[in-house]
């Protein structure tokens, strides 16, 4: 047998016993693939997950979840602590009021955005003018104390001041008849929806445009005065006057009636409570209510 039939025969076709190997031939099971696979490890099979050390019986495996569904389940069902709480309820509370402060304020300056343009003149004339009298009487009091510095008989100077100033308080007090220019405001209310609050918030804003005396059908005005609710009529200091409601004010004219006719104001507002209002400018009006001089029961002059 040639050496080339005895290499191309395979390798685990047994050979006659007593036929002796050529000596260069080399043995079939030192073949270099033989010799590699015996140089390897046996080859060991995975082990079985044992899921008795998962957690018992797990059934299905859980599928993976995208990032959206992570996020979902992280923020719900929330997780609060009492802390958190607090703040949000605090938190909330400031909102609220802040909500509320912003509608009260569009509220108010509802009027003034509706207004024309010679109404928000009349009012800016209005508040020119009241800064121009506190100015005059702030002058008023310099000069007085001018006088006094520099009067040779500061004495009778101190005097005549205090007469007058006696004068001036009688009339807010209402202890004295006054008489000037100023306005008549007359409201008619048949329907009888106009109320106490109401006159209120006329008689504030007459003092507000500079009123030095004020008369409500027979009963004088002063600091002290309060209004109240009677049936079909309205109490001023306990005295039940009826419509018509009749004003006088004594005071400047030019600053009284703007200041009752303002977008949103005195007059504006009884009209929607359908009153008839109507306010009178005269040269000279006569405030003759009087008031009895009361005397405190407990102040007394810090001079004394």
């Amino acid at each position: 047998m040639s050496k080339e039939e005895e290499t191309s025969q395979p390798s685990g076709t047994p050979q006659p016993s007593g036929t002796p190997q050529p000596s260069g031939t080399p043995r079939p099971s030192e073949t270099p693939e033989n010799r590699l696979r015996k140089e390897l490890p046996d080859e060991v099979p995975a082990a079985a997950p044992d899921n008795s050390q998962q957690g018992g019986h797990q059934g299905d495996a859980e599928p993976s979840l995208t990032g959206r569904q992570r996020l979902g389940k992280g923020l719900w069902p929330p997780r609060v602590t009492r802390a958190q709480l607090i703040v949000a309820v605090l938190l909330f509370g400031l909102g609220f009021g802040l909500a509320v402060q912003v509608a009260s304020n569009s509220d108010s300056g509802s009027a003034l955005r509706g207004a024309r343009q010679e109404d928000l003149v009349r009012i800016l004339d209005e508040l020119d003018n009241r800064t121009q009298r506190l100015e005059d009487e702030k002058q008023g009091l310099e000069d007085q104390r001018t006088e006094l510095e520099n009067s040779s008989d500061q004495a009778e100077e101190a005097r005549k001041q205090t007469v007058e100033k006696e004068k001036q308080l009688g009339i807010l007090a209402g202890t004295v008849a006054a008489q000037g220019p100023g306005i008549t405001l007359t409201i008619e209310d048949t329907k009888g929806t106009v109320k106490a609050d109401m006159l209120l918030d006329a008689i504030q804003e007459l003092r507000a445009a500079g009123a030095e005396a004020i008369q409500v059908n027979g009963v004088r005005v002063v600091a002290g005065t309060y209004l109240t609710d009677s049936g079909s009529g309205v109490k001023v200091d306990g005295n039940k006057i009826t419509q018509p409601y009749r004003f006088k004010v004594i005071g400047k004219p030019q600053d009284l009636e703007p200041a009752l006719n303002i977008p949103g104001g005195v007059v504006q507002t009884m009209e929607k409570e359908q009153a008839t209002v109507t306010v009178d400018r005269s040269t000279k009006i006569v405030v003759d209510a009087l008031r009895p001089a009361k005397r405190p029961d407990y102040a007394r002059s810090s001079s004394q």
